[in-house]
C-alpha cells in the first residue's frame, strides 16, 4: 500500500464512518478497486480509532459530564434531590446504563458477525448498501410522522431503547450496513430526541471500537510489515480530519431529519456493486 492509497482510504473512512453510508463497506470496495489484497483487519480498526478521537473531542463536554456522573455513582455521592442539576444527573445515569447495555449486545452480535464477514463477497456489501438505504428512508418517514402526531420524546435513553439500539449497532457491524445509520435509526424508532439520538449513537460506539482494537492489537506487527508506517499514519490523520467535519455535518442533518438524502447515493451504488463487482 502506498502513502497516497493510505491517505485516500483514511479520508474515505473519516467521511463514511459518520455519514450513514457504511465505512466498512466503502473500505472493502476501495481496497478491491485499489487491488489491495489481505489488508489486515487491524488497519481498518486503526482508522476507526482515528475517527474515535474525533468523536471524543467533538463530544468532549457530554463525555466529561458522563464521566463525572459515573464517578459520583461508584463513590455513592449523588447530587442532592433539590439540586437544579438533579434531573440532569438522573438522565446521565440512564445514559451510562444504556451505553453498557448497547456495548454488551453489540459485542455478542459482533462475535457472531465477525465469523461471517470473512466469507462475504462484494455483492453482499452492495446488498448492505441497499439495506442501509431502506433503514434511512423508513427512519425519516417515522420521524416526520412522530412530529405530526406530537409524540413525546424522552430526554434520555431508557433500557428498552438501549436494547433496540444495541441490536441495531450489532447489525451495523456487517459490511455495507452503516453503524451510525443503524443506531440512529434504532434510537429514532424508539422516540429518542433527535439531538440525543445522534450524540448517543457516537458516544456508544466508543467502547465497541476500543474493544475491537484490543482484540486485534496482537496484529500490530503484521500491519507494520505488510503496509508500512507511512500509509498508516497518513490514513489516520486523514480519517481524523475528514471525520471531524463529517460529524459536524451529520449532526446538523439529524436535527433536520434529512437522513434519507443519503439513500439517493446508496441505492445506485448498491445496485452497481451487485451488478458489476
Amino acid at each position: 500500500m502506498s502513502t497516497l492509497q493510505g491517505l485516500l482510504l483514511g479520508a474515505l473512512q473519516g467521511v463514511a464512518e459518520f455519514l450513514p453510508i457504511s465505512s466498512s463497506g466503502h473500505l472493502a470496495l476501495a481496497q478491491a478497486l485499489f487491488g489491495l489484497e489481505e489488508v489486515p483487519l487491524l488497519y481498518d480498526v486503526l482508522l476507526h480509532l482515528a475517527t474515535l478521537l474525533a468523536v471524543v473531542l467533538f463530544f468532549r463536554k457530554q463525555i466529561w459530564n458522563l464521566i463525572l456522573i459515573f464517578c459520583r455513582l461508584i463513590t455513592r455521592k449523588p447530587l442532592p434531590e433539590d439540586s437544579i442539576l438533579a434531573a440532569q444527573e438522573k438522565a446521565g445515569r440512564s445514559n451510562i446504563l444504556a451505553v453498557i447495555i448497547v456495548t454488551v449486545i453489540t459485542g455478542i452480535i459482533g462475535i457472531i458477525t465477525s465469523k461471517l464477514i470473512k466469507d462475504m463477497s462484494l455483492k453482499t456489501v452492495g446488498a448492505g448498501f441497499l439495506v442501509t438505504s431502506v433503514l434511512l428512508i423508513s427512519t425519516s418517514l417515522i420521524s416526520r410522522k412522530s412530529n405530526k402526531t406530537e409524540t413525546e420524546e424522552t430526554p434520555f435513553v431508557s433500557v428498552k431503547q438501549a436494547i433496540r439500539i444495541g441490536i441495531m449497532q450489532g447489525f451495523g457491524t456487517l459490511p455495507g450496513i452503516s453503524r451510525s445509520g443503524s443506531t440512529i435509526s434504532g434510537a429514532l424508532w424508539g422516540k429518542v430526541d433527535r439531538k440525543l439520538a445522534g450524540e448517543f449513537s457516537f458516544i456508544a460506539s466508543i467502547p465497541a471500537i476500543l474493544g475491537a482494537f484490543i482484540l486485534e492489537a496482537k496484529d500490530l506487527g503484521e500491519v507494520s510489515a505488510s503496509i508500512g508506517a507511512a500509509p498508516v499514519i497518513a490514513g489516520c490523520i486523514a480519517a481524523f480530519v475528514t471525520g471531524w467535519f463529517s460529524l459536524a455535518f451529520l449532526m446538523k442533518l439529524i436535527k433536520k431529519g434529512r437522513l434519507e438524502w443519503f439513500s439517493a447515493y446508496l441505492i445506485p451504488l448498491g445496485i452497481a456493486v451487485i451488478m458489476f463487482m
